[in-house]
């Protein structure tokens, strides 16, 4: 196995090569084009721990949030929760499957889908959430849903928070399509918090504390 080949599997648990080339082809070229079309920025991403489990929790300004969180990371690969509906669209499916995405219905608290989530970081990977559960409806950061404060607590790994800003200026939760050029897009990653540090004053506190981090971050990207 050559060295570049140990690299990549090192970058997806459980991953089959196939998966792992196929992610990666999809992360360079969209990479480009958020940069041609929206100016994706990003601060610290050099962050996110290469190797082990990690939950990155950010905002959710539209559905620009997952690829421009996830494709200025270049030491790992990351999984994503994915509204189940969206995987009934046929190639799309297939495409956000083949990149680590976990089906949730969102209307039914879906269990199995949290217990995919800490499978797969019992497993090593990084998990991409959103604990405002929607994107928001005018662009300010929602109060954070208190289920997410049972899957940090069940979870036990590093959670890293993430701001988001400019993408919903280029694709309101109103329109259809984004608009290109329209607003730059600016990516904030902070420091991995250890889950000892993080749930010292409870799962609501850990919560708590990880809003008010990545409202910090925000702030930052004004």
């Amino acid at each position: 196995m050559s060295e570049n080949t140990t690299r990549l599997r090192e970058q997806q648990p459980e991953g089959h090569l196939g998966r792992i080339l196929f992610y990666e082809a999809f992360r360079r070229t969209l990479r480009a084009i958020l940069w041609l079309l929206f100016g994706l920025r990003a601060i610290g991403a050099e962050r996110v721990p290469a190797k082990g489990p990690l939950l990155i929790a950010a905002n959710h300004q539209s559905y620009l949030d997952p690829p421009s969180i996830g494709c200025p990371i270049t030491q790992r690969h990351l999984s994503f929760i994915a509204r189940a509906g969206l995987f009934s669209f046929g190639p799309f499916g297939w495409v956000i499957g083949m990149l680590n995405s976990v089906p949730l219905a969102e209307d039914k608290g879906d269990a199995a889908a949290i217990r995919e989530t800490i499978r797969r970081l019992e497993a090593g990977h990084a998990v991409l959430i959103f604990p405002e559960g929607s994107r928001t409806e005018n662009g300010e950061i929602d109060e954070f849903k208190r289920g997410v404060a049972l899957l940090l607590k069940k979870a036990k790994c590093p959670v890293l928070p993430v701001a988001i800003r400019g993408a919903y200026e280029a694709w309101p939760r109103r329109r259809k399509l984004p608009v290109p050029w329209r607003a730059k897009v600016r990516v904030a990653y902070g420091e991995p918090i250890s889950y000892e540090e993080l749930m010292k004053d409870g799962a609501e506190g850990a919560l708590a504390r990880i809003r008010a981090e990545v409202v910090r971050l925000y702030e930052t990207l004004k």
